[in-house]
């Protein structure tokens, strides 16, 4: 992500002189969602710290008979839990845990499958909520639909995704295994702090749906978390924060070019959704919506193109690269063979998402 943050300030920089700076650098800032994402990591980091995500996982998996069922409760806790708390956190969260697991249960081989497919299992679950991931929720604030139409729209991708998921993991070679001495549960620290980071994401949820400013909710948020755990501010990612700043500024000063507008206009004209899954595997699909939406009013092409488009190269989702280090730092030796797995996997998806499309659109 540092990387990603300098690259959008060194377009900012580069932009504004260009466009040189005024009052109108003011309205390029989408503060609603800053605020927004702001919460939503704080809520996130919080409930993280008071082992909630912890104590989930390892209930779950005392329940495993084979590893089959092992293998598709790791994968599934990804894709079901990056809808509600974002596809990073969901693997910040069950990456290491899993790669835990299958140490203990001797299934070392397929650490570097499983990771994969939690990877992926998180980039696709994510695209289903609006705050499922960081494009998502610009794009839902910035296009003005319903939450109604927002599930609508991603439905049939997250239901093909998880059939895809599924049949990948049924076609694995089942294992019985025997009786496992898994980690206990880990114990949630204080319920009355897990009750009030609750609140907080009601209280996000009612943002998204535009019901409350998001003003409040900052404020709630922050006076919060000063009291309960200040330690939580520590946990944000506010490189994300900053570079969604310097797009902003970016993708502003851009838009009052009308050179390069009338140039990208013509190319994102009628293909928004590959424009912008090209687009995600070279800048990830953050910055590719961040860029996009300036220059083109189809939504629902351009959150579906963001989506697909984290699959693909490392890049394509920054959240693929918590996968990465994570793998890397357990087995440094399995650099290679993770890569070469991880880019097979995600371009298959992809090629079979587009294949999907295709055949749906052409009949």
């Amino acid at each position: 992500m540092n990387k990603i943050l300098m690259i959008a300030w060194i377009l900012a920089g580069i932009s504004s002189f260009v466009v040189p700076p005024d009052m109108e650098y003011l309205n390029y800032i989408d503060f609603h969602t800053l605020g927004l994402l702001f919460c939503l990591m704080a809520v996130m980091a919080g409930l993280s710290r008071e082992g909630v995500f912890g104590q989930a996982a390892g209930r779950l998996i005392t329940v495993v008979k084979n590893s089959r069922q092992m293998e598709l409760i790791l994968v599934f806790l990804c894709f079901v839990s990056s809808m509600l708390i974002t596809n990073d956190v969901a693997l910040i969260t069950f990456v290491p845990f899993a790669i835990q697991v299958l140490e203990m249960a001797g299934m070392r081989k397929r650490i570097v499958p499983v990771v994969v497919m939690q990877t992926v299992a998180a980039n696709l679950g994510s695209m289903f909520t609006p705050i499922g991931n960081p494009q998502n929720l610009y794009l839902y604030s910035k296009s003005g639909m319903t939450l109604s139409a927002f599930f609508k729209l991603m439905l049939p991708y997250t239901l093909l995704a998880a059939v895809m998921l599924l049949g990948m993991i049924l076609l694995r070679k089942c294992v019985v295994l025997g009786d496992l001495q898994m980690r206990e549960s880990e114990e949630v620290k204080n319920p009355w702090k897990v009750a009030i980071y609750a609140i907080i994401f009601l209280l996000c949820l009612l943002c998204v749906s535009h019901l409350l400013p998001v003003w409040i909710v900052m404020l709630v948020t922050i006076l919060a978390v000063f009291v309960i755990d200040r330690g939580t501010f520590k946990e944000i990612d506010y490189s994300l924060l900053l570079t969604f700043a310097g797009f902003f500024i970016f993708i502003g000063n851009m838009g009052r070019i009308s050179m390069f507008c009338n140039f990208l206009k013509s190319i994102l004209n009628g293909n928004e959704i590959l424009t912008a899954v090209i687009s995600s595997q070279v800048i990830s699909n953050v910055p590719a919506a961040l860029l996009l939406s300036g220059f083109t009013d189809q939504w629902s092409e351009l959150i579906i193109g963001t989506n697909l488009g984290g699959l693909g190269t490392m890049i394509a989702s920054m959240a693929s690269l918590i996968s990465y280090r994570f793998l890397i730092a357990a087995y440094p030796g399995e650099k290679r063979r993770y890569t070469m797995h991880f880019t097979v996997v995600n371009l298959g998806f992809l090629l079979g998402f587009l294949i999907a499309m295709w055949s749906v659109r052409s009949w």
